[in-house]
């Protein structure tokens, strides 16, 4: 029993020694490669280098050391300018001297590596206060959280930075004298003069009036977009203005989210089908409800073609001057045009028209020219006559008759014998005045337009006029507008 609890520590305390040789041989290895390298590293350093170069290359000077020491030179081209000229005279002086003196002045930066020199540019650590100028800061909201993003430019240049994650920005290029542009979407852009290097601590606010835009809903009612429930889309005046057409809701096509614009093929003038958000009916009238200032307005075409009609193919919305509009909301759906009722199931677009402005007296002429021409003609088989060739008819309802020249020609060219070059010209002025008790406005257009189809012309004249008034110290207000429209569709 003895003998073999002797055998079992005897053993043990040999496994453990094999564990201590695993252990203790690779520190030894590590130790020995370490200071080997060291060594090495020592012994590059003091590596001895005599060379007398005036006025010659980097390159050069790289050369003659590699050749002295068997250190290789390793660096990007891009940071190292080889072209350069140095004068560096030595005896026998270790290579580390060398290359401080090689390197002197210079924004270069050297490492020793077993037998290689690896160059690189020295970070710039200058000051962020220096006499040169530059400025720093932070910038947060009034709630001390930082804004990241927010741009800092130079007011009159390009020269600007935004703010990092912690609200911090940098800007070397700011001097004393300059002035900085700090803004940021949602809030009030502010203005700071450069007087010094202290850095800057920038409190910003924010904008209410861009955060709570007002749009006018129906029966003329206003209310705070972001606090509607449902769709609606704002339309500037000047977009239906930038390409003009006779009749303005061509101009909305691809301008609203979910609008179709069907134009007809009645012409200059014609009518235009307005869907919402898709055909809601296959039997009724799809098209959208127009409201004029707060007023429905009956259009009684709508799709510009009617079965045993002659009452011409324009529409009402069409006879509107579009220089005469402010702005247009368009509310998709019923839930938004709920208060105009079943004309309205197919979604309302609301017209606001323009009014005078107070403090202020502007006359206004506008002309726009607009020709027209066929974009894409089919093509027509001109070489054969009519008739039968085989059948020896000179003449039949067949195109492969004889062949035609200059002197028996009798083909027929729409674009030259049936469509002409049509133009639309559109002339309006307006004048707008007012005070803060009284605004004036009044327009006066004019559209003559002939069609690319023979007998097809639309002429138009709009005049308008619109006073509003305020009395008993703005308790009421007195909304007065008149438009006469003479207008003439030969069609």
């Amino acid at each position: 029993m003895k003998k073999t609890n002797l055998a079992t520590g005897r053993g043990g305390r040999v496994v453990a020694t094999c564990f201590r040789c695993l252990f203790v041989i690779p520190m030894l290895l590590l130790g020995c490669f370490g200071a080997t390298s060291a060594a090495a590293q020592t012994q590059q350093a003091l590596s001895r280098v005599s060379l007398d170069a005036p006025d010659a290359t980097v390159i050069t000077v790289f050369q003659a050391i590699q050749q002295q020491t068997g250190c290789s030179f390793v660096y990007n081209t891009s940071d190292i300018d080889t072209d350069r000229k140095v004068s560096l005279s030595v005896h026998d002086e270790p290579l580390q001297a060398v290359l401080d003196k090689l390197f002197a002045g210079s924004d270069i930066a050297y490492t020793l590596r077993d037998k290689h020199i690896v160059l690189s540019k020295k970070a710039k650590n200058s000051p962020p206060h220096s006499a040169q100028g530059g400025v720093t800061g932070v910038i947060k909201d009034d709630k001390g959280m930082p804004l990241v993003g927010a741009t800092v430019l130079i007011k009159g240049t390009t020269t600007g930075a935004a703010a990092d994650i912690d609200g911090n920005f940098s800007l070397p290029q700011a001097k004393p004298g300059d002035t900085l542009e700090i803004s940021l979407i949602g809030y009030t852009k502010q203005e700071l003069p450069v007087s010094g290097s202290a850095p800057l601590s920038v409190v910003m606010h924010e904008d209410n009036e861009v955060l709570d835009a007002v749009v006018v809903t129906a029966l003329g009612i206003k209310r705070s977009e972001k606090a509607l429930t449902y769709n609606v889309q704002e339309v500037a005046g000047d977009i239906v203005n930038t390409v003009k057409d006779a009749n303005f809701m061509n101009s909305l096509s691809g301008k609203v989210a979910g609008l179709q614009i069907n134009a007809s093929a009645s012409g200059v003038g014609g009518s235009t089908r307005v869907v919402m958000r898709g055909v809601k009916s296959i039997s009724g009238n799809n098209n959208a409800l127009y409201v004029i200032d707060g007023i429905p307005m009956c259009n009684f075409r709508s799709d510009g073609s009617e079965e045993f009609d002659s009452q011409g193919s324009s529409e009402a919305i069409a006879d509107l001057n579009p220089e005469d509009i402010e702005s247009m909301t368009v509310l998709s759906g019923a839930a938004a045009a709920a208060l105009y009722g079943s004309d309205a199931a197919n979604g309302a677009i609301l017209i606001t028209t323009k009014r005078g402005k107070a403090g202020q007296t502007t006359v206004t002429v506008t002309s726009n020219t607009e020709v027209l021409a066929p974009f894409v003609m089919p093509m027509f088989q001109t070489r054969y006559g009519t008739g039968d060739k085989l059948a020896g008819a000179a003449n039949g309802i067949y195109s492969w008759g004889e062949r035609l020249n200059a002197f028996n020609y009798r083909g027929y060219d729409p674009a030259d014998d049936y469509f002409q070059t049509g133009v639309v010209g559109t002339e309006t002025v307006s004048f707008s005045t007012g005070n803060e008790g009284s605004q004036t406005y009044a327009s006066a257009g004019a559209v003559n337009s002939r069609g690319i189809i023979p007998n097809n012309g639309y002429d138009r004249y709009n005049f308008t006029f619109r006073n509003t008034s305020s009395f008993l110290k703005d308790k009421m207000h007195l909304d007065l507008g008149a438009s006469y429209i003479i207008q003439k569709d030969r069609n």
